[in-house]
């Protein structure tokens, strides 16, 4: 039997989610676009964007190899639209 596209990948989302809450109660920061947002607004990261633009996670450890924060930043497979700047 084959599933429905569209729940299995919402199960899965929500499963990375429950993840990164995890993360967050150990103390690693989660950031989306430069800012800690609150939980509520995580699930913006699976959007695709109009401008061909999805969200890349970067995860970034301390020296210690400890897990520090997990940094969503957008990013465009071509070049972004005019007038936005990418870094």
């Amino acid at each position: 039997m084959k599933g429905n596209g569209y729940c299995d990948r919402k199960k899965l989302q929500n499963t990375y989610l429950e993840g990164l809450k995890r993360y967050k109660n150990r103390g690693v920061r989660i950031l989306v676009d430069g800012v800690e947002c609150p939980e509520k607004d995580w699930g913006r990261i699976f959007e695709f964007g109009e401008d061909g633009g999805f969200y890349m996670g970067d995860y970034v450890g301390a020296e210690q190899g400890k897990l520090v924060e997990i940094r969503f930043d957008k990013v465009y497979l071509c070049d972004p639209p005019s007038g936005r700047e990418t870094f």
